[in-house]
């Protein structure tokens, strides 16, 4: 069996037992046909579903663009689909987010928006933490007069499980600078994400 990596990331092998250790903790035959190659699948589906280990989120920002032709209005990508796992229960976050900024001389190619958002959701986490990860990455990086980041998802650990409550969803917002203190900026901003 392969070792642990230096970094104390158990290796592919390790990922894979410890999933045939669930499945028969769960009351199955990890050497049934139908579950022989699932441990391996896992593993797989893991590495892509916690990619945001292997990321800087804040690298999508550092590439931006000055000629803007005096736009100073606010940037509003919103409805960005996204994945995340709580970090509780390790069960599927699914929700959307809505992402703003006021830009002072410079602004960022949209795609780097949503790849920012992707890169904080494939970590365990809670809510609360990527909405305020999110703000903090686009004010730290583009320094605009101000940032919004609403995420509005649904939590499979409290519709699947537990309270069982199907539908439930939870909002939370991130608001910095202008976006924050200035009421026309933030209704202007909130309105923009719910229209």
């Amino acid at each position: 069996m392969e070792k642990t990596s230096l970094s104390g990331r158990p290796s592919a092998e390790e990922a894979e037992a410890a999933v045939r250790t669930l499945i028969r903790w769960a009351g199955d035959d990890p050497e049934r046909e139908g579950l022989l190659d699932t441990p391996g699948r896992v593993a797989r589906s893991y590495g892509e579903l916690f990619m945001g280990y292997e990321v800087d989120p804040r690298a999508y920002l550092e590439r931006t663009f000055e000629q803007v032709g005096g736009y100073d209005q606010l940037v509003v990508l919103k409805d960005i689909r996204f994945v995340s796992f709580c970090e509780h229960h390790m069960l599927p976050v699914v929700g959307k987010a809505h992402v703003g900024y006021l830009p002072t001389d410079r602004v960022v190619g949209i795609s780097k928006l949503a790849r920012v958002v992707n890169g904080f959701a494939r970590r365990l986490q809670i809510q609360e933490k990527l909405t305020a990860e999110i703000g903090h990455a686009i004010q730290d990086v583009l320094q605009p007069l101000g940032v919004g980041v609403v995420i509005e998802a649904e939590h499979s650990c409290m519709t699947l499980r537990g309270v069982n409550s199907p539908g439930a969803s939870l909002t939370t917002s991130h608001l910095m600078g202008a976006i924050r203190d200035d009421p026309r900026t933030r209704e202007e901003f909130l309105r923009l994400c719910h229209s």
